[in-house]
């Protein structure tokens, strides 16, 4: 009997506790926990998809593992006295790289065409320093790259203007800043040069830096995929109300497509959805209409992320920065494998370790249809690292210098040395600072547990927290 009232008591209570409605001064945060809470309940495409891979985006993936670890190396090379370094030092280093010892000269020897091994004509052991075609592709990137500082101004004003409050933390944009096009000094050549349209602040609570925007600009809310809708309308005369709110979905080979998911995705493409770049903490997101719209919201705020990078791809780990902030659903994986036709998650590339997100409406053929000149300098490095190694040794330029080609490299290494000194120790000591020297602390923004920096220097976030 004892026992049957306390049930009733607390059942009362529940009922009660039930009943309540929010106060106005806590209703968005409640309104953004039960749309947390209900995020992958409100779709009407089907779950648990399997991933289909493409090899396409896969194999651009295993190149860019090449690279990556390539740009590592170049970085250490130019960063000494004399911009080469002996192999026996060389060795040692490399370590920090997770190279095993007599690794790193075994990796340097398969890309002839952007490191040069030779003997010191006095020294009589074997040092190691670029080549000329390598020496100019750096110089070529570094171009493009001071280029379209115009253009990264204009990016980094979207970026801000997609976050809920107008602000992000300067940690979260400097991780991400060479899928920007940002270049590493952008706090002071991006940020302090335009105070008319960026401001710097310490927030006082956590000490963190953050970067927010002066005034919105209008003219700039119109999405990528607005223009691509727009494109699709003129060209193929497609029905407006069709179009509307549709996505460009391209599903990968072997995706298997039957008559019910068909029709959902139909009745999905037909959903409309709020902009990324409008503020939705005026509307009540509790009701399903709201929630089906936020999450439609959330595929075009990725969408627009992937449209301003310069390749059309980001690590999944890089997209986690900007949850909190541009309200993202918390399981990214999962969501984004419910789109498959319009992004693609690759993990070749780094063990496994990382998820790289492609928009495979920017690609055909593994290659990017409207290229840039930043993204073409950096292909160039992949060009160099797929030439065969025999065209080397009959390639007299990738043997030996001339005294004027000489001369040249060795103006562009003493200008390129100073920015790479802070990175680097001339002596004894070096420091991996690929993506970022120290992890970001957790905080509201990202809500995840980062790990130890993997072997390719990249910022890993807690699986069970963001990406599962």
């Amino acid at each position: 009997m004892r026992k049957i009232v306390v049930f009733s008591s607390f059942a009362t209570n529940f009922l009660k506790s039930d009943s309540r409605k929010p106060s106005n001064s806590i209703g968005f945060t409640l309104h953004s926990s039960i749309f947390a809470r209900h995020f992958s309940q409100s779709t009407s495409i089907p779950k648990n998809l399997l991933r289909v891979r493409d090899h396409g985006y896969d194999n651009y993936m295993e190149i860019e593992k090449k690279t990556r670890k390539i740009l590592k190396f170049q970085d250490l090379i130019l960063s000494q006295h004399n911009q080469n370094v002996p192999i026996s030092r060389l060795d040692v280093l490399s370590r920090r790289f997770g190279f095993k010892q007599h690794e790193a000269g075994a990796f340097l020897l398969k890309f002839p065409h952007v490191f040069e091994v030779y003997e010191h004509p006095v020294q009589r052991i074997l040092y190691c320093r670029l080549t000329r075609k390598a020496i100019l592709q750096i110089q070529q990137e570094k171009e493009a790259l001071d280029a379209q500082i115009p253009d990264a101004v204009v990016r980094l004003r979207k970026l801000l203007m997609m976050s809920n409050t107008g602000r992000l933390r300067l940690e979260h944009v400097r991780i991400a800043r060479a899928e920007f096009g940002l270049p590493e000094d952008f706090e002071y050549s991006v940020i302090l040069k335009h105070p008319r349209f960026f401001r710097l602040f310490d927030a006082k609570e956590t000490r963190n830096k953050y970067i927010e925007i002066v005034e919105r600009d209008p003219s700039l809310i119109v999405c990528a995929i607005e223009m691509a809708r727009e494109r699709e309308y003129r060209e193929k005369g497609i029905d407006a109300e069709d179009v509307r709110f549709s996505f460009i979905i391209n599903f990968p080979p072997g995706f298997k497509i039957g008559k019910y998911y068909r029709i959902a995705v139909w009745k999905w493409q037909r959903v409309p959805y709020w902009s990324p770049y409008e503020d939705v903490s005026r509307y009540d997101l509790r009701s399903l209409e709201a929630q089906k719209r936020m999450e439609k919201r959330a595929v075009a705020v990725i969408h627009e992320l992937l449209s301003m990078t310069v390749e059309k791809k980001i690590t999944l780990e890089r997209i986690a920065h900007f949850r909190m902030a541009m309200d993202l659903p918390k399981k990214l994986k999962d969501f984004l494998l419910q789109h498959q036709g319009i992004f693609y998650i690759s993990t070749r590339g780094n063990h496994g370790k990382l998820h790289t997100v492609f928009l495979r409406e920017a690609y055909k053929k593994g290659e990017l249809i409207e290229p840039n000149d930043l993204y073409l300098a950096r292909r160039k490095l992949a060009d160099l690292v797929l030439l065969s190694p025999r065209k080397a040794k009959v390639d007299k330029e990738l043997v030996s210098y001339s005294r004027d080609d000489h001369d040249e490299t060795r103006r562009f290494r003493r200008d390129h040395i100073e920015d790479k000194m802070t990175k680097f120790d001339v002596q004894e000591n070096f420091v991996l600072d690929e993506e970022g020297d120290e992890q970001p602390d957790s905080d509201a923004a990202s809500e995840a547990d980062f790990t130890d920096d993997n072997d390719d220097g990249e910022a890993i976030v807690d699986e069970e927290e963001v990406i599962n």
